[in-house]
């Protein structure tokens, strides 16, 4: 798919994001829309890679524990391995002159500081979209039954996000606009 033809000043945001120049890290609740924003965000750039945290956390495949999981101390090393593993190869793109878009739910300061620390010198660009809670779920309903995610803690991560991250992001409330409104917004924002 080709990129978006962007306004002269559209086009200006872009390349200051473009070809390795920053890495975008979105996260926020599941249901938020992050799958589909990183997508979109990633078409928008001329170079970029969409790094996508379950993907990189499902290579794991025998003995895969989930997030929220069982032994919780295993979930936690999977977690830690991943976000390593995400930096990793958020590096390695950016160093080829790639943007890397990482999509990856980060809950609390500990993780964030793991990203802000392995890339921050890399130009790391955090946001959180963080519609309504009641927007996540409805958002999570609308998936195909095999992509719903099991969860109701909505308001709690994103309050959890909120006291853990203030200001160091740029937070995105998504409720009212489209997925292509949210990334225009977050290249506006994220390019300056």
């Amino acid at each position: 798919m080709t990129p978006v033809d962007p306004s002269p000043v559209g086009a200006a945001r872009l390349e200051a994001l473009d070809a390795g120049r920053a890495i975008l890290l979105v996260t926020g609740p599941p249901g938020a829309g992050k799958s589909t924003v990183t997508t979109l965000l990633a078409r928008r750039l001329r170079r970029s890679a969409l790094l996508d945290g379950d993907f990189i956390a499902r290579l794991v495949v025998s003995g895969y524990v989930w997030p929220l999981g069982e032994p919780a101390d295993e979930a936690a090393r999977q977690v830690a391995l991943c976000n390593q593993n995400l930096c990793d190869l958020a590096q390695n793109i950016a160093s080829a002159g790639i943007t890397p878009v990482i999509d990856w739910i980060i809950p609390d300061r500990a993780q964030f500081d793991v990203f802000a620390t392995a890339l921050g010198a890399w130009g790391l660009r955090p946001v959180v979209l963080a519609p309504d809670p009641a927007e996540c779920v409805a958002r999570n309903r609308q998936r195909d039954e095999r992509e719903r995610f099991d969860f109701d803690d909505h308001a709690g991560v994103i309050a959890r996000m909120h006291q853990a991250f203030g200001a160091d992001v740029l937070w995105v409330d998504s409720t009212h606009l489209s997925p292509e409104e949210t990334a225009d917004l977050i290249v506006e924002r994220s390019a300056s």
